[in-house]
């Protein structure tokens, strides 16, 4: 399901590094983030409610782009 927020997220499991593309087009990079929380957050209903509600709350984001 499309999210209103997020337009694309993706993951690097070697270096557990998640990545969120924002429709506004900013970047953030999300580091030390275990797989299972990438897949979780990837079969969320809500992106945005996952975002705010757990992985915000677990790790803290760089805004990576644009800059």
């Amino acid at each position: 399901m499309p999210s209103s927020v997020i337009a694309h997220i993706s993951y690097q499991a070697e270096k557990e590094a998640l990545t969120v593309v924002f429709n506004s087009g900013d970047v953030y990079l999300y580091e030390k983030v275990p797989e299972k929380i990438y897949k979780e957050f990837k079969a969320a209903v809500s992106k945005g409610k996952y975002l705010n509600r757990k992985l915000k709350k677990l790790f803290t984001g760089k805004k990576i782009a644009p800059l």
